[in-house]
C-alpha cells in the first residue's frame, strides 16, 4: 500500500496511531487468527478487540472472513498488506524559475509492446489486450493506463528552455508499476530509463499492485487488476541523477545534450538484460493514487 499526506490517507495513518492495534498487525505477521484469539493473546475482550479490528480493516490494512466455527460463525482476521509506503510532498526550488510540461501517457511516440500488455481509458479498453496493433490504435493518446510485460514507451517531451537560462535541474515524475498477469503485489521490476538516447539509470519497482483500489481508478474496473503504482521523481541535477532522492548514476544535466532543442526523448524500459524482467504500467491523471500524467519540470536561473 502506498500513501501521501492528503486527508485520504487519514484512515491508514490513524488506524497505525494506537499500540493495541500495531500489536495486532504484529501477531497476526505470523498468521491469521480469529477474535477470540486475537483478544486472549493481547488479554483484552472480545469486544475491544472487535473495535479494533473493525479500524484495521475500514484503512484497508487488514482484511476478514467469516467461517463456522464451534459457536456458531466467527470471524477471521488476516493482514490484508505486507508493507506501507508514505510518499511525501515533491520538494520545492524557490530560488529557482521552472517550465511545467504535462505529457499524457498514451502521447507515446515510439514504442515496444510483448504480452501481456494493453491499454485502456477511464470507460473501456482501447483495441484488444494482449495485441500489440492496440498501441497504434488512434485512440490511444487518451489512455489512462498502459501496460507491457517486456518493452518500452517513448515520449517526445517539448524542451521549454528560453535563450538567457541557464539549466540547473530536470525532474520527472509519474505513476508507475510492475506488470504481472492481472496483478501481484510482490514482483520487482527493473526499469530503465533514457533520455535522448543516453541510459540515466535503472530503479526497481516492487510490484504491480492491487491489494486496495487506486483512489482515481474507475469502478468498472476489476478488483483483481491494476490498480496503482509508485510515484516516482527522476531528477538529473549538475552533479547526477536520483530517483526519489537516491543517487542512481553520474549522468548529469549537461550530459543529456537539452540545449538548442526542441524537444528531448524519454524512454521508460523493461528490457531483458536486467535482474528483475517484470514489465511496466504507467498510470494518467484518472487512474490510480495520483491525478497527474508524465509531469516535466524544468529548473532555471
Amino acid at each position: 500500500m502506498i500513501i501521501d499526506t492528503s486527508r485520504n490517507s487519514l484512515p491508514v495513518l490513524q488506524a497505525l496511531a494506537n499500540e493495541t492495534r500495531l500489536r495486532i498487525i504484529n501477531n497476526l505477521a505470523s498468521g491469521e487468527m480469529n477474535i477470540g484469539e486475537i483478544a486472549k493473546k493481547l488479554s483484552i475482550s472480545n469486544a475491544i478487540t472487535t473495535r479494533h479490528v473493525q479500524q484495521l480493516e475500514e484503512a484497508g490494512i487488514v482484511k476478514t472472513r467469516r467461517t463456522p466455527g464451534k459457536y456458531g460463525l466467527q470471524k477471521i482476521v488476516a493482514l490484508a498488506v505486507d508493507q506501507i509506503d508514505i510518499d511525501f510532498p515533491e520538494k520545492i526550488f524557490p530560488e529557482y524559475r521552472h517550465y511545467q510540461t504535462n505529457v499524457k501517457v498514451g502521447h507515446f511516440t515510439d514504442f515496444l509492446a510483448e504480452p501481456t500488455c494493453g491499454l485502456t481509458d477511464e470507460t473501456a479498453y482501447i483495441g484488444m489486450a494482449d495485441q500489440p496493433r492496440s498501441f497504434l490504435d488512434s485512440r490511444r493518446v487518451d489512455a489512462q493506463c498502459v501496460w507491457v510485460g517486456k518493452g518500452f514507451l517513448e515520449y517526445k517531451i517539448p524542451n521549454m528552455i528560453q535563450p538567457g537560462d541557464h539549466l540547473e535541474l530536470l525532474d520527472i515524475s509519474f505513476e508507475i508499476s510492475s506488470e504481472f498477469p492481472i496483478s501481484n503485489n510482490t514482483w520487482p521490476s527493473d526499469i530503465s530509463y533514457y533520455i535522448n538516447e543516453k541510459k540515466i539509470g535503472v530503479d526497481t519497482v516492487k510490484g504491480n499492485y492491487s491489494d486496495v483500489r487506486g483512489r482515481l481508478t474507475p469502478t468498472w474496473w476489476p478488483d483483481t487488476c491494476s490498480q496503482y503504482g509508485e510515484l516516482k521523481h527522476i531528477r538529473i541535477n549538475q552533479y547526477d541523477t536520483g530517483i526519489d532522492g537516491i543517487p542512481i548514476s553520474n549522468v548529469n544535466i549537461y550530459d543529456l545534450g537539452l540545449e538548442n532543442t526542441d524537444y528531448f526523448t524519454l524512454r521508460i524500459a523493461s528490457e531483458e538484460n536486467v535482474k528483475h524482467v517484470g514489465g511496466l504500467t504507467l498510470f494518467g491523471e484518472k487512474w490510480g493514487n495520483h491525478a497527474q500524467n508524465i509531469k516535466v519540470l524544468t529548473y532555471v536561473s
